[in-house]
């Protein structure tokens, strides 16, 4: 891999780096793309490059735990589950096993981001090998398989999301038909519970509370469901059909309402929930999310409209601004700046406002094509692009 550096980015911050914080799994501790770090930033000049890696192909991105960062890549047939030191790129562990490639539209690869719990990694791959490591050496706790232990349906692209861990229990959507989502012990892999009938989407599932009681909501191939997190009760529905089956993004949770997604010129809505039912507020044909989720912030929705940076407002669906040229792209959010990384490899700043797009920053960091969502955590920022190619870079601004 060719790294290029960071020539003339210039982020100005009073504070030192803190609170810093890990990134152990998907979208963040809080579950909604948006880190608690503050005082990041990028000296003007070149930034300082950490590490790199090559980790094979596919969309996984990079989660951090307990100084150490895991991801997964494909080489070869074979997925490979990777743990490194997040400060020097140190390969602490890998697991391989075999794994196609399955090209489709795409280059294929990895799909899932491996989740970190306490002392454990749970990873999941496109055929359904589900994985619980020791966190620290790679050690197989137990493993399962999705469709053979489960009997789940892999959809067209594979199994996507991410293993949802909630006390002491691991959540996923399996497709199956006598079953969708299941619930496993999370120290053991047996199940727990399972319920519905539903395809598989592309997306993870999302926790939620309304009224003292627990939820999921499952943006599945076909809709959005609304489950109870204990016993898995289906409580509320959604019908949300995309061409492809392609619901991919994950749930954004504001109050009683949930806003949802896809690309392929389906658009976005958002529905209420009411306790024992989904209630449509708004739905349209702008912000069509093809595989990253949006942010929100105070009101209002930035992410891309299938290759365009878009704005919209939460509560009324209506189209703020939107920004050519960024093509398809990921982002999230840190001390109230947006951090992008570009399909092209560009890594952009910018703040996050509705009155138009404000950029701060912009430079190439990588090569090739870039779907993997970009994650800050204790003041490095790990980016990757769909051929495998990792860097670190420190933003700690020490």
């Amino acid at each position: 891999m060719t790294f290029r550096p960071l020539l003339g980015l210039a982020l100005l911050a009073a504070a030192p780096l803190t609170p810093a914080a890990d990134w152990p799994n998907w979208r963040g501790p809080t579950r909604d793309g948006i880190s608690t770090e503050t005082g990041w930033k990028l000296a003007s000049g070149a930034a300082k490059q950490l590490w790199t890696a090559q980790v094979g192909m596919g969309c996984s991105a990079v989660h951090v735990s307990n100084g150490r960062a895991y991801t997964q890549g494909n080489k070869n047939e074979t997925d490979t589950i990777y743990c490194f030191d997040a400060v020097t790129g140190k390969e602490i562990w890998k697991h391989s096993y075999p794994c196609p490639l399955q090209p489709k539209f795409w280059e294929g690869g990895t799909l899932a981001t491996p989740t970190v719990d306490g002392d454990r990694v749970y990873a999941l791959s496109k055929t359904g090998d589900l994985f619980c490591f020791e966190a620290a050496t790679g050690k197989i706790v137990w493993q399962k398989h999705l469709e053979k232990d489960f009997g789940g349906k892999m959809p067209t692209w594979g199994f996507a999301g991410s293993p949802l861990i909630l006390k002491d229990q691991l959540l996923l959507d399996t497709g199956a038909p006598g079953g969708s989502v299941v619930a496993l012990a999370k120290a053991t892999g047996k199940l727990v519970w399972k319920n519905g009938s539903d395809q598989a989407g592309y997306s993870t599932l999302q926790p939620f509370s309304r009224a003292g009681k627990d939820y999921l909501a499952n943006f599945n191939g076909v809709a959005l469901v609304v489950l109870e997190q204990k016993g898995g009760k289906e409580v509320g529905r959604y019908p949300f059909k995309t061409k492809y089956d392609v619901n991919a993004v994950t749930p954004i949770i504001s109050g009683d309402k949930l806003f949802i997604a896809a690309g392929y010129n389906h658009g976005s809505a958002l529905v209420r929930f009411t306790g024992s039912a989904l209630e449509k507020v708004w739905e349209n044909n702008q912000m069509k999310n093809h595989f990253n989720s949006c942010v929100l912030v105070d009101g209002f929705l930035y992410g891309f409209d299938e290759n365009n940076l878009a704005c919209m407002e939460l509560a009324t669906g209506n189209l703020k601004w939107t920004q050519t040229g960024i093509g398809k792209a990921s982002l999230m959010l840190a001390d109230g700046k947006l951090i992008i990384l570009a399909e092209k490899g560009d890594l952009i700043i910018a703040t996050p406002s509705p009155e138009s797009f404000k950029e701060t920053a912009r430079a190439k960091v990588l090569g090739g094509k870039c779907w993997c969502v970009p994650v800050l955590a204790n003041g490095r920022l790990y980016a990757k692009n769909n051929a495998g190619d990792l860097v670190c870079l420190d933003l700690s601004g020490k």
